[in-house]
């Protein structure tokens, strides 16, 4: 098993290159079915989706629009949990749009409720959210997540844009935290 090392702690595969893009070809392929007319625009959600979304995006045939919201929950190296700020806005209306957030992972649930706030202010037409990881635990207070990645503990995870203070984003693979012996 390939073990990295980053801050101190080591990490070890979760889950392989591989096996994240076939999945992102199989919700890609759903997402076309869905809304080739249906004019949507993607919202990224900073910085950990970048990688995703991309590639998501890459997947896409027909004509759309993209912008991004970024925000902030950490209150330290990796634990989530902080004060939620919102730290960079929507450039666009989303009235009477087709919204479909792309997060990078859902835990708690406290930050898509604030992001779902946001985007519900303006009054899209629909809103759908992909999230490439969703963490099993119990959410707080959360509609249905419309497309999941993958299901993984409740593990702290990087790689593939998800990042342990700021290192290691390009990994290429997503690995977990591995528990000290």
């Amino acid at each position: 098993m390939k073990k990295i090392k980053i801050h101190n702690q080591y990490f070890s595969i979760l889950i392989e290159k591989k096996k994240i893009q076939t999945r992102i070809s199989e919700i890609a392929k759903e997402i076309n079915k869905v809304y080739k007319n249906a004019d949507p625009i993607f919202i990224g959600i900073l910085n950990g989706s970048f990688y995703f979304m991309a590639d998501i995006l890459r997947n896409i045939h027909f004509d759309y629009e993209i912008d991004f919201l970024k925000i902030s929950s950490y209150n330290d190296l990796k634990m989530r949990g902080g004060k939620i700020k919102r730290k960079y806005d929507l450039n666009c209306s989303l009235k009477n749009r087709n919204v479909i957030v792309i997060e990078d992972i859902i835990d708690s649930g406290k930050s898509i409720n604030f992001i779902l706030k946001i985007i519900k202010k303006q009054r899209p037409k629909s809103i759908k959210i992909i999230t490439l990881l969703l963490k099993d635990k119990p959410l707080k207070n959360i509609r249905k997540i419309d497309y999941i990645g993958f299901r993984i503990p409740d593990i702290f995870v990087i790689g593939y844009g998800l990042d342990y203070a700021q290192k290691g984003r390009n990994l290429k693979h997503i690995y977990g935290l591995m528990e000290k012996k």
